[in-house]
């Protein structure tokens, strides 16, 4: 689904009532009786204000009925839990205005948003069950055995997931998004100018590249991770010109006063991406640094199937520079046996334990990889969707029709809507779409969330 945030100038402080009432009610109930957002919003103006508030939401699409159903009731949907969660970036003052859409996942969302200092940022919106799975149903035993399972509890996991790893990693320096706040199924991170690998044509020495993909993979195995998904989707390319010993005296000239007045640097040139003439090459005097992003589905090196993910992420890369730089390595390997060695050494902090100890429960976890991995193997050889198990996007009432008799399944453990005290951070062209300049915010279209006093 696409996020308009249009609707939201318009709400009242009694509407957000209601909409948190739904979302609470939805911890215990797929849909959520009439009677109950009643007792839950506590509307001074009674039940007459709860429906007008209940039909201005549904009016929207942020809530709606279940075909079917046995009671009159309402249940939420990802435009509600969007809403949910820009009303608290709001209120926290992180995000002012929503941007151009500029990307679009196969498990989530990017779009630009800027606070009121006009800074922009990345919103990534976790959409798990985007795909609408035909055959799926009879394998999701991991949402029949607990209580609440649905694809928005998951998108919540998958969020505070990847968060607490972009977090861990970068307290330890490792190059990812700067993550900023984090709230239900979104994440605000910072905006990285720089293009996915699968975008770039060709790079000046396709060795030293290769080798810093794999020297990276060997360092996560060092803090005890495996990305798990780690190919050209998911790392970006970052330029930087670098400065010749003449240039950087020339960087600063004694004035007539004596003093010293700095030059401004060379603009840097671009890189040349598979979208504009394939045959170009980068300039030389342009030092090019991959970015790691998606962190979601990383393992711990203890995993069950931690060689099976770390030789994979291997195989990844070295497919790739195959395919596209005619690079292969002389050198065999890394190997999962040698990496396992070095796990902790020499003081390394073991960053598994850190993000379990963070609160991201075993349960939740399985839950998560059990999802993510169906997820992974409904697309083709190149990331592409099955299209047998594909007809768009993920389709809410045809999911929620085949699950009437599951009413009072829970959605998820969310709290009453005052969440959203952590963060993560993406990048411009991540998912391979352009986004604007992000000095100059009038290109993208920003809508103002302009939420009333109050509320």
């Amino acid at each position: 689904m696409k996020l308009d945030s249009k609707a939201m100038r318009h709400f009242t402080a009694e509407d957000w009532r209601v909409l948190t009432a739904v979302e609470i009610g939805s911890k215990n109930h797929e849909v959520v009786p009439t009677p109950l957002i009643e007792s839950i919003s506590k509307l001074r103006g009674g039940a007459g204000r709860v429906r007008h508030s209940i039909s201005a939401l549904a009016k929207v699409g942020l809530i709606a009925r279940l075909k079917g159903a046995r009671y009159d009731g309402y249940r939420l949907t990802y435009g509600g839990l969007d809403y949910l969660a820009l009303h608290t970036y709001a209120s926290q003052k992180v995000v002012y205005s929503v941007g151009n859409q500029i990307g679009v996942g196969k498990e989530s969302d990017i779009l630009v948003v800027a606070n009121e200092a006009g800074t922009q940022h990345i919103l990534k919106i976790h959409r798990l069950g985007r795909i609408s799975f035909r055959t799926v149903k009879a394998n999701r035993d991991y949402l029949r055995r607990r209580q609440g399972g649905s694809w928005m509890y998951l998108s919540r996991l998958a969020a505070e997931r990847e968060y607490a790893f972009m977090r861990a990693l970068s307290e330890e320096g490792f190059l990812v998004p700067e993550p900023i706040s984090q709230s239900r199924h979104t994440i605000i991170m910072s905006l990285i100018d720089a293009f996915p690998l699968r975008q770039i044509a060709s790079v000046p020495d396709p060795a030293l590249l290769y080798g810093e993909l794999i020297a990276l993979i060997l360092r996560l195995a060092k803090h005890g991770l495996i990305h798990g998904d780690f190919n050209e989707f998911n790392i970006l390319i970052k330029e930087e010109p670098i400065q010749s010993e003449s240039d950087s005296e020339e960087q600063k000239q004694p004035s007539k006063k004596g003093k010293e007045v700095e030059k401004q640097p060379p603009t840097s040139p671009q890189l040349t991406t598979s979208s504009d003439d394939p045959e170009a090459t980068i300039e030389n005097k342009v030092q090019i640094t991959p970015v790691l992003i998606d962190f979601p589905q990383m393992v711990s090196m203890d995993h069950v199937n931690a060689e099976m993910y770390f030789d994979r992420d291997v195989a990844c890369v070295k497919t790739f520079f195959e395919r596209r730089f005619q690079f292969v390595s002389t050198q065999p390997g890394p190997f999962f046996r040698d990496a396992k060695k070095t796990v902790g050494r020499n003081g390394a902090r073991r960053l598994d334990a850190a993000v379990e100890a963070s609160g991201f429960s075993k349960k939740a976890l399985k839950d998560l990889e059990a999802a993510i991995r169906e997820q992974q193997e409904a697309r083709g050889p190149d990331g592409e969707l099955d299209s047998a198990s594909d007809d768009g996007d993920y389709d809410e009432d045809e999911d929620e029709d085949e699950d009437d008799d599951d009413d009072d399944d829970h959605l998820d453990e969310q709290d009453d809507g005052d969440e959203g005290d952590q963060g993560a951070s993406y990048n411009e062209h991540s998912e391979g779409n352009k986004g604007a300049s992000k000095d100059d915010p009038t290109k993208l279209n920003m809508s103002r969330l302009a939420i009333k006093d109050g509320t």
